[in-house]
């Protein structure tokens, strides 16, 4: 189901700038262009953030559930298990970092 969705996703990303290329008339063409590869870019910022955050969201659950689990058995563990939680929650932030980067460059 995931890689499904995937490939939907990617195909129509891939194809966007294909189908609204023909809506531009001849006259402003140069100004469609423009305002297609804003939107691409906009869409991409989108999925990088999307897709980062879900990742890191998925991460954090498994790892945070596991590190509550071996907490529960033995407390000393909460500060060799937390910082890996940290880590995982650090995917977010490299996904919005690459955004901020697709919309200024």
């Amino acid at each position: 189901m995931k890689k499904k969705l995937f490939l939907i996703l990617t195909v129509l990303a891939c194809t966007s700038a294909a189908i609204f290329a023909q809506d531009a008339s001849a006259a402003g063409a140069a100004e469609g262009a423009a305002g297609i590869s804003a939107g691409i870019k906009y869409l991409a910022a989108a999925i990088a953030v999307g897709l980062a955050c879900i990742a890191g969201g998925i991460a954090v659950a498994k790892i945070g559930s596991s590190a509550m689990g071996a907490m529960s058995e033995n407390p000393e563990l909460s500060g060799k298990a937390l910082p890996f939680v940290g880590l995982a929650e650090g995917i977010c932030l490299w996904g919005m970092l690459v955004a901020v980067l697709i919309l200024i460059l």
